[in-house]
């Protein structure tokens, strides 16, 4: 490694600003606020702010050298810069590090896609799937939830060294299949194609029924090989916001509850989502996606569904979830009737479009705009969550000028 004395003043000392920030009153404050809202608790609207353009933002430069050591400098530096935003979001004194895991060489499942690139800085890029015919499904590989316990001793020795009497540093050991890589919706898309898997559900739905088995039993197996063995932890929740609730052990740095029983998938929270069947109608979007999601989301406490996909028609079909507790109202969503069909029995995750904030800024659209759906889902359980900002024009306030915006509608509205 390439690190100097340097890189540690910088890393300490943003550590240092960390642990200030963990320690402000605010935090036990919107824990609090959370925890009651997760929990179908009447609370004003929270706002969250979970993607910034982070890029863009002068706070974001980097000045460590050392390859291993820049993502924790990323990291602390952007927990700063979100902490200024004034939102509602929570900062936990620990800086999690990820286990080394070890995954098929060609991919989690043992292909990958090739990406041409369209060359342009943070453009598209285009997917070429590897299963392109049926009988490439036998490149497939069974996943399974294996630790290389060398490099990760050898990673946590490392941030230990520099972090150590500062932040706890604690070790994710969670299975590799979680989240984006735990969604089979995102991965089969990935594998096979959005357009391709769409044709699949006419002509060879027997085929595909076969490879979303696969898929669900290899993802369900590296999360049980894991409880097995007690790698999950409190870190480990995920619901695309704040992970609290009365039901659960909140969020910590540890392999066991408050009560002292190792933690199981039923004491975290789960995230899900099915974005790449957006344009699949609420019967066939159940049969080839959600009764296959169904089985992963089950043995957690809470779930968390949806992303920038329109539920607005699938709602009905989302119930099913047995411990479903947030539904994503995502920009395309028709606000007013995904309320009125929510209604007071979920925790309505509200996305605005992030497009007001990218191409100017127009505090008279963002205000009425917010007036309009927030007011179709007053007296619900109701959260803001900015997200999926992916420029502001190289302009540092605007975040945090919306939020400022928001905090008023709420307060005009509620």
């Amino acid at each position: 490694m390439s690190f100097t004395q340097s890189d540690r003043y910088v890393l300490r000392e943003l550590a240092k600003r960390y642990v200030d920030v963990c320690a402000r009153d605010v935090n036990a404050e919107c824990r609090d606020l959370w925890r009651a809202h997760n929990s179908l608790i009447a609370t004003r609207p929270l706002i969250y702010t979970r993607a910034f353009a982070w890029c863009e933002m002068p706070d974001a430069e980097l000045t460590v050298e050392d390859p291993f050591f820049r993502g924790y400098e990323d990291w602390l530096r952007r927990q700063l810069f979100w902490a200024s935003l004034n939102d509602d979001s929570v900062f936990e004194p620990w800086i999690p590090a990820r286990a080394a895991v070890i995954t098929p060489a060609g991919g989690v499942w043992g292909v990958s896609p090739t990406a041409i690139d369209s060359r342009t800085p943070r453009g598209a890029k285009k997917w070429i799937p590897p299963i392109a015919t049926e009988d490439d499904f036998t490149k497939l590989i069974p996943p399974h939830h294996v630790i290389d316990e060398g490099r990760t001793a050898e990673r946590l020795a490392h941030t230990n060294e520099v972090f150590g009497n500062i932040l706890p540093v604690f070790a994710d050991r969670a299975p590799e299949y979680r989240m984006w890589n735990g969604d089979i919706s995102t991965q089969i898309a990935y594998l096979r194609g959005l357009e391709q898997i769409m044709l699949d559900m006419i002509d060879r739905p027997e085929w595909l029924h076969r490879l979303l088995t696969f898929m669900r039993d290899g993802i369900i197996r590296t999360h049980e090989q894991a409880e097995e063995v007690g790698d999950w932890s409190l870190i480990n929740h995920q619901n695309q916001s704040m992970p609290y609730a009365t039901e659960l052990p909140d969020p910590a740095p540890s392999t066991a509850t408050p009560t002292g029983e190792s933690v199981k998938r039923k004491h975290l929270w789960y995230y899900c989502a099915s974005q790449e069947t957006t344009g699949v109608g609420p019967t066939m979007f159940n049969e080839f996606m959600l009764e296959y999601q169904i089985p992963i989301m089950r043995p957690f406490g809470l779930v968390a569904y949806g992303c920038c996909e329109d539920l607005t028609h699938k709602i009905e079909a989302i119930r099913a979830i047995p411990n479903l507790r947030r539904i994503a109202v995502a920009p395309s969503a028709n606000v007013a009737a995904s309320a009125e069909r929510i209604g007071t029995e979920y925790v309505i995750s509200y996305r605005p479009n992030p497009a007001m904030i990218a191409t100017g800024f127009d505090a008279d659209y963002i205000r009425d705009s917010l007036r309009k759906d927030l007011s179709a889902c007053r007296g619900l359980h109701v959260d803001i969550t900015l997200k999926d900002v992916e420029t502001v024009e190289s302009d540092p306030n605007r975040v945090s000028d919306w939020v400022r915006i928001a905090r008023e509608v709420i307060d005009e509205v509620w």
